[in-house]
């Protein structure tokens, strides 16, 4: 986890969050790696919170390690708060996972995401950018309000629209983020919304990976 998605997960906390309330807060996809000091529980150490890290992989940082890779081990309405930092891209099936999420979520209760908006390929799998458009996406699959979306994008190049890439560098603007900001309604039972859930997280827990894909060789078309 880079610097600036700390910055933009603090920002989210600092605004939505107050401290005479108690909430419990589950970190999806919390595992940190040997040697990784940044991690989400340090900015919330100001807050009184009840956390829960889960994770595919049992480690550092790790409450409970999820059996299937789409489904989330706690119950419905149980959180007040999910945070997600920098995890989004490695997810082969993303709007299963935003799909379990809201279905953890309290009533009212916030997600935020930080997911790069650039950089390079890093990790096992490394599969998408996100811009605003994306969360909007994430928000339509799961019914849930977005309320914020915002990208740190590189600088423009003057009197032009477009990103001067020239300016990008390791100091200020290699790795991009998109933060998005969520809020769970007061939901209606829907037994659309059931089974497109259901039938979404079990397809996506029955392929598992991409191992049913090879990898294509690097060469051109």
């Amino acid at each position: 986890m880079h610097q600036s998605a700390m910055n933009r997960m603090t920002d989210c906390i600092e605004k939505y969050l107050t401290k005479d309330e108690h909430y419990q807060v589950l970190d999806f996809g919390s595992f940190i790696n040997t040697g990784q000091e940044m991690h989400h529980r340090a900015l919330l150490a100001n807050y009184d919170c009840t956390i829960t890290g889960v994770d595919i992989q049992d480690g550092r940082n790790v409450d409970l390690q999820m059996a299937k890779p789409y489904r989330i081990p706690l119950p419905k309405n149980s959180q007040d708060l999910v945070i997600s930092g920098q995890v989004f891209e490695h997810i082969p099936f993303p709007w299963a996972s935003i799909m379990e999420i809201a279905r953890v979520l309290k009533p009212n209760g916030y997600l935020f995401i930080t997911a790069p908006s650039r950089g390079h390929h890093h990790s096992t799998y490394d599969l998408w950018r996100y811009y605003p458009d994306s969360m909007r996406a994430l928000a339509a699959q799961a019914d849930l309000k977005l309320l914020a979306a915002y990208t740190d994008f590189p600088p423009n190049v003057p009197e032009s629209n477009r990103h001067d890439y020239a300016a990008i560098n390791s100091k200020g603007h290699y790795w991009g983020d998109t933060t998005g900001v969520f809020q769970k309604p007061q939901w209606r039972f829907s037994l659309r919304r059931l089974l497109i859930r259901e039938i979404t997280v079990w397809n996506a827990n029955r392929i598992g990976g991409l191992d049913s894909v090879p990898r294509p060789k690097r060469r051109r078309l």
